[in-house]
């Protein structure tokens, strides 16, 4: 599952970070942000005109994603743990 895929206050883990080619800018920023492995993630909100940002939780600290960022996460759910 992806994170855009992602029902809203769902609880799930993060499982890995796509990279789109050798020196990817946007997934090393989403690693640095803390998107990594066995990291717990929810949707907290989703922007009004095309869902677009997402109010995204990872650990403590909110960011909101485009959803085109978002679409690199990869997750594993809770049930699938």
């Amino acid at each position: 599952m992806i994170l855009t895929d992602l029902p809203r206050r769902t609880p799930a883990i993060v499982e890995s970070v796509e990279d789109h080619g050798p020196q990817d800018n946007i997934a090393r920023r989403l690693r640095e942000l803390g998107f990594v492995n066995g990291e717990d993630v929810e949707i907290v909100a989703k922007g009004p005109l095309g869902a677009e940002p997402l109010l995204v939780q990872v650990g403590f600290t909110r960011f909101a994603l485009r959803r085109s960022e978002a679409a690199r996460v990869r997750l594993r759910t809770g049930a699938a743990a």
